[in-house]
């Protein structure tokens, strides 16, 4: 029988308290956290660590849940589970609606939130993510046993791999179906090092590119982008029944292109619509996910390869803020 002194316990309030007091990095590694009688109980795969480190990964939850007055106590498991890398969707029903410049910044953001991210231009016929993470001209290198692509450096701290460091500049892909999916292929299994989350930016539509990724490397969930405009909207629906079908968890949907601040009088105009995005994500019962404005220092930034979120002004905010809700959902499996 339970004691009516005591109240009862609430296990998604004691999770949100442990890991608002741990780093980014960690809760990545938490699977599970309670607060039973004062005393946290931490379970933490650190399969990929050494000794030391084990050790130090031990010391800081301990350090850091010790200093919370809720917790008297401190029991650590650490698992010999290695982790394996995540896979999150980036895609939209329509072209020309900004997918790509979003999945360069949400990775930059997140790997400023230290997370070890990389990016896949999974745009077979028209990569772009060589330019916007500054890595144009560059080839990628193999595995010594030349069996995988090792990814490249962005000067953000992203890896990236892209068709488009392999194709020479400006050439046209005459590419059917299985040759695209074998092109895909070949980027997800490159060597990504020590990244643990991969952002794939995948082409418009619900074509061959994403039919394969969805049987062979199915990603964890997927963000959805989209403006306001009803004609964006009814394309986004599309690629969301098609995650659905293919049992992919839709993350939420952002709303890009969401305004437009004239830089000399400071007017703000909606040439696509207001709110288009938020509404539909409400009848749909999807999460919103944010909004990002379409500015005219954003585009100049991604043609020189200046990804917004690389900096602290306030075109990096509504990428961070999405980021933000990104990691929680990666973290705890809500927003």
């Amino acid at each position: 029988m339970s004691n009516p002194d005591v109240p009862p316990r609430q296990p998604h309030a004691e999770e949100a308290l442990i890991r608002a007091a741990l780093t980014p990095e960690i809760n990545h590694r938490l699977r599970s956290a309670r607060i039973v009688s004062g005393r946290a109980v931490i379970v933490a795969e650190a399969g990929d660590l050494p000794d030391a480190g084990r050790a130090a990964l031990e010391a800081e939850i301990t350090a850091a849940l010790s200093a919370l007055p809720e917790i008297a106590e401190v029991r650590i498991a650490l698992t010999g589970e290695r982790r394996r890398r995540r896979l999150i969707a980036v895609g939209s029903g329509k072209g020309g609606v900004g997918k790509s410049t979003l999945t360069t910044n949400l990775a930059v953001a997140l790997a400023k939130m230290g997370r070890r991210v990389g990016v896949i231009d999974g745009d077979i016929y028209g990569p772009s993510q060589p330019k916007l993470l500054k890595t144009e001209g560059q080839k990628p290198a193999a595995t010594a046993d030349g069996s995988q692509l090792v990814a490249i450096d962005s000067p953000y701290g992203v890896k990236v791999l892209s068709m488009g460091h392999i194709v020479a500049p400006g050439k046209a892909l005459a590419w059917r179906g299985p040759m695209t999916g074998k092109a895909l292929s070949q980027l997800v299994e490159a060597d990504w090092g020590e990244t643990d989350l991969l952002l794939v930016d995948l082409p418009p539509g619900t074509g061959d590119v994403q039919l394969s990724m969805l049987s062979a490397h199915k990603p964890d969930g997927a963000v959805l982008v989209s403006t306001p405009q009803d004609l964006a909207l009814i394309d986004a629906a599309r690629a969301g029944q098609l995650f659905e079908q293919g049992e992919v968890p839709i993350i939420g949907l952002v709303e890009n292109m969401a305004g437009y601040a004239c830089p000399h009088c400071g007017e703000v105009s909606d040439p696509f619509g207001q709110g288009g995005v938020e509404r539909f994500a409400a009848a749909l019962e999807i999460p919103f996910l944010g909004r990002v404005p379409l500015t005219l220092a954003t585009r100049i930034a991604g043609d020189r390869g200046e990804p917004p979120a690389a900096g602290d002004d306030e075109t990096a905010e509504p990428f961070r803020a999405i980021a933000e809700k990104l990691g929680r959902w990666l973290d705890t499996g809500n927003l």
